[in-house]
């Protein structure tokens, strides 16, 4: 009798640990799904990796419930005309480089030595702010140094100012005598 009552505690036991089990696997299964979840507010533990990476996972129920807020893209203008303004900076033949990034275009203007030939100094700083925006973005370069105060006044006015749009048009038809690159598609 003692041997029945032994054997089947075991069971119960062996029993309710599989059942705990199975649990522990879906509970913990949920516990990976919360700690991924993008909307979840958290605290980086390690600052100079969350500057470094950048990670979203969803799955089809989250981006379906996710529809209902509203969620925009903004892009840095200063930071990404920093960039590019360094990017080309840094290739030999550049002496010289202003950027001004609008919502619609990117406007560069330079100035490079004698080492450098026009078609290369374009395609060069063309290629390098292509590569950086997002493909929306129109991308103007001249190596007219003239242009390098108009872009910089250009900044410095206010978008709401009434001669804002004449100016960017003004500006992109005087690059445009400049060469654009290698392969010279001119835009607008």
């Amino acid at each position: 009798m003692k041997w029945k009552v032994f054997l089947s505690s075991v069971l119960s036991l062996a029993i309710v640990a599989g059942c705990n089990g199975g649990n522990n696997a879906t509970s913990e299964q949920e516990q990976i799904s919360d700690e991924l979840d993008p909307t979840r507010e958290h605290t980086p533990t390690d600052q100079e990796t969350d500057n470094k990476l950048g990670y979203v996972r969803y799955d089809k129920d989250q981006l379906n419930s996710d529809t209902e807020r509203n969620h925009s893209v903004r892009i840095d203008r200063t930071r990404m005309a920093d960039m590019i303004t360094r990017l080309i900076l840094r290739n030999e033949g550049f002496d010289e480089v202003a950027t001004l990034v609008t919502d619609e275009e990117v406007l560069i203007a330079y100035q490079k030595n004698d080492n450098l030939d026009d078609r290369t100094a374009a395609d060069i700083a063309s290629k390098t702010a292509k590569s950086t925006m997002p493909g929306f973005f129109d991308v103007y370069v001249s190596d007219n140094g003239t242009l390098m105060n108009d872009i910089q006044s250009l900044h410095n006015s206010s978008a709401t100012n009434k001669n804002y749009d004449n100016t960017i048009e003004q500006i992109i038809n005087e690059m445009n005598k400049s060469p654009q690159g290698r392969d010279d598609n001119k835009q607008k």
